[in-house]
């Protein structure tokens, strides 16, 4: 824990560097130097009479997306309110068994949905605390939803997370970056990671951009937030 402390310090010294890489597009990777996080505004996203029915519902949860986003404090303050909350029933990629699915599939569950990649120095820092996260609140009520998006083939994601023992997260994938793509065209990706607070009905209640120290009580905090009725 003490060595994740030192990749994540104190909440008030915050320093970001975005760095490019060219994938299937510009993907940026979010380089912490001091503590995790994106305070840049996040876009509103507009709600009218043409919206899907999902999007109206999910648009009148505004009020539990601010409450839970209050709860992000200390090493998870980043996480910002979705506004308004937005449906990401139909966010597809692979589950653990190669098998296409969505958002949609995991209905009743709330879930931490984290974009990573094994060339991204911050996604590769954060993987043992979203694993803890996992071990720790995992179950019928929550997931800790890791989607890897390196293209090629699971060889090497599979290796990384072998090497640091990483073994309560589930190996989603998308390696054609599409989960990426999408998040980018709804303005909730900058770069990677990205990470997603997703409740019961598919609706996404808060969101950041960049790193954050995932096994920690701040973080347990949120997703308790996320949780309450």
């Amino acid at each position: 824990m003490s060595d994740r402390r030192k990749m994540f310090p104190a909440p008030r010294h915050i320093l970001i560097a975005a760095v490019a890489g060219v994938i299937a597009g510009a993907v940026a990777v979010y380089v912490s130097t001091t503590r995790p996080g994106n305070n840049t505004p996040q876009p509103t996203v507009a709600v009218d009479s043409s919206a899907s029915p999902d999007d109206k519902l999910c648009a009148a949860k505004a009020e539990k997306a601010k409450a839970v986003a209050a709860a992000a404090t200390g090493h998870v303050a980043a996480m910002m309110p979705a506004d308004p909350p937005q449906s990401l029933k139909t966010l597809a990629f692979n589950d653990p068994q190669g098998k296409p699915m969505t958002i949609a599939d995991h209905a009743g569950r709330t879930l931490l949905v984290n974009l990573w990649a094994t060339w991204c120095a911050p996604c590769r820092a954060e993987m043992p605390a979203l694993d803890a996260l996992e071990r720790e609140m995992g179950g019928e009520e929550f997931e800790v939803v890791a989607v890897n998006v390196d293209t090629g083939d699971d060889t090497k994601p599979k290796k990384f997370l072998e090497e640091i023992g990483v073994s309560s997260l589930g190996h989603y994938r998308d390696n054609t970056l599409a989960v990426f793509n999408d998040l980018k065209k709804r303005g909730l990706a900058l770069g990677l990671p990205v990470t997603l607070l997703v409740d019961g009905e598919g609706c996404l209640l808060a969101n950041m951009n960049g790193p954050a120290e995932w096994a920690s009580p701040d973080a347990r905090k949120l997703i308790e937030a996320a949780l309450a009725k």
